[in-house]
Order: structure tokens, then C-alpha cells, then sequence
């Protein structure tokens, strides 16, 4: 039997993102509170007699035409860096269940699980930190996606710090409306706000609901100028029963959180039959890292 390995590339949610200024490069300063839910895009790797890469799944046809596609990109940082070590033939299949330019880190957790599952295939003498340092050249949102947990992120994103949050309920809903994070940073109003407040770890759902509050997405405005759909999501996942609903990264992906997933599917149940085109899914947020 041919050598295979999988992988789970889940979605990231922000759920709350303070942008706090802009380096010289043009790299804006985050502060944000990440999590990472149980539905995934999947990445597949077995051994080969030639490379070849493949994309099924509900949004492949998003990336079809792509020449650049980040899973590729990470295959071939690996191949410079380790030479010989990862010369060895590679079919590579992602199944593309999320959205893409949609605001929850699609392309980085693909990138991510890329670095992760060919590290592991090839068997490359590379630690964690070092798979970190590697995967930032692919975007800033890559290195926290090698160990999806709860996490504070901050600098670009290269900053990260575990936090003990419990799993949560969330409704991830999107519009069929596509954002590419640039353009949103550049209608930003403002780069230079409040950080976020000082949290505790772990706390009860109302805890975390009433943190959230004290919190936002300055993203958000920015992404309603190019994006106006996104306030109608909004205040359709609070008619029914966010306890929080917010815009997750650049969008245009939103987010309710519910007290349950049982709440989280009938309020999904209903945007849906109302919306047939969009992207609407209930799911939990992870607690622990995956393991490469």
C-alpha cells in the first residue's frame, strides 16, 4: 500500500481583532483572539511516481486556475530549504470545504497543514519553531495555524500565546461575497487603536460572551464599505439568538457565538432557508493542537 497521510485544515475565527498600527514595511500591528473550529478543509498527501496536485470539495472551483495555490508554495519552501531530504515525489489532494477570500484563514491552515503533513512524509529533522519561522514567508496567519488551539495573537500575527478557552458554539455564516484582505486594509479608517483589554483564561460562556462585548473587529468597518451584505448577516444572527455575532479577520465570513450547537443549528437552519446561496455551517471550536 502506497505511504498516506491526512490532515484537518480548520477554519480560523477571530474573535475579536484589534488593529494597532503599521510598521514601516506596511505590516500592520494585531492584537487578536483566535480560535480554531472542527470544520476543516482536509489535506492528503501519498507517495508518487510524479508530483501532482488535486482540489475537490464545495469550493474548489474557486481555485480553479490558480498557478500559486499555498499548498504548493509550502511543498516547494520545504524543497528549498531541505534539498535532497524533499526531492521524493508527492500527490497532494485538498478537499476545499470553507469559503476562500473569506475572512477565516482557508489558505494559511491549508499551508500550514502542507508544511505539517510533508515535514512528517518526508520525515525532515525540523522542530515546531523552526516549521513556524518557515511558514511565516508564506503569510503572517500561517505559523498559529500549525497548532490550532485558542490563542492571542499579536505583531503581524507571529506573536502567539496559548489560552485555555472552553469549546464554543459558533454559527459560521457567509454571503457568497468574496474580500481580499489588502483592499480592506486599505479602506481602514484608522490604524492606530486600543489594544485588548486584559482577559483571564478559560471563564463560563457568559464570561467569554461578556468579554467579547468589551472588544471588537476593527476590520469591520472597513469591510461593510466594499461588502454591505455583511451588516444584513450580522443582524440576522443576532434575530436568531447570538449571543455575540461579529465579522471574523477581513470577512466577509461572520460569526454567532450560541450557547449550544443544538442553538447553533436551528439558527443556521433558519438563515439558510432564507439564503439558499450562502455559506452557513454550525460547528465547535477546538480546545487542544492537532498533531503533525
Amino acid at each position: 500500500m502506497p505511504v498516506r497521510l491526512e490532515r484537518a485544515a480548520p477554519a480560523k475565527v477571530n474573535l475579536a481583532l484589534h488593529v494597532t498600527g503599521r510598521r514601516a514595511d506596511g505590516y500592520h500591528l494585531l492584537e487578536s483572539l483566535v480560535v480554531f473550529t472542527r470544520y476543516a478543509d482536509r489535506l492528503r498527501v501519498r507517495e508518487a511516481e510524479a508530483d501532482s496536485f488535486l482540489v475537490r470539495g464545495s469550493f474548489a472551483t474557486q481555485l480553479k486556475g490558480e498557478k500559486d495555490n499555498l499548498v504548493i508554495r509550502a511543498r516547494d519552501l520545504l524543497r528549498q530549504h531541505f534539498g535532497g531530504e524533499a526531492a521524493a515525489p508527492v500527490s497532494l489532494e485538498l478537499e476545499k470545504n470553507l469559503p476562500v477570500a473569506a475572512g477565516i484563514g482557508g489558505g494559511s491552515s491549508d499551508a500550514a497543514a502542507a508544511l505539517a503533513l510533508l515535514s512528517c512524509f518526508w520525515e525532515l529533522d525540523v522542530s515546531k519553531d523552526e516549521l513556524a519561522r518557515l511558514g511565516l514567508a508564506l503569510g503572517a496567519d500561517v505559523p498559529m495555524c500549525l497548532s490550532p488551539r485558542p490563542l492571542l495573537a499579536r505583531g503581524i500575527g507571529e506573536a502567539l500565546e496559548p489560552v485555555d478557552l472552553p469549546a464554543l458554539a459558533l454559527l459560521l455564516v457567509n454571503p457568497g461575497v468574496p474580500l481580499l484582505t489588502p483592499a480592506v486594509f486599505d479602506t481602514l479608517p484608522r490604524r492606530e487603536n486600543p489594544p485588548l483589554p486584559a482577559m483571564l483564561p478559560g471563564g463560563s460562556l457568559q464570561d467569554i460572551a461578556h468579554f467579547l462585548r468589551t472588544t471588537r473587529n476593527d476590520l469591520e468597518a472597513a469591510a461593510l464599505s466594499l461588502a454591505p451584505e455583511i451588516g444584513d448577516l450580522l443582524s440576522l444572527l443576532r434575530a436568531n439568538g447570538a449571543l455575540i455575532a461579529r465579522m471574523s479577520g477581513s470577512g466577509a465570513t461572520c460569526f454567532g457565538l450560541f450557547d449550544t450547537v443544538e442553538a447553533a443549528e436551528r439558527a443556521g437552519a433558519a438563515i439558510a432557508a432564507s439564503n439558499p446561496g450562502w455559506f452557513v455551517r454550525a460547528t465547535v471550536t477546538s480546545t487542544e493542537p492537532l498533531e503533525a
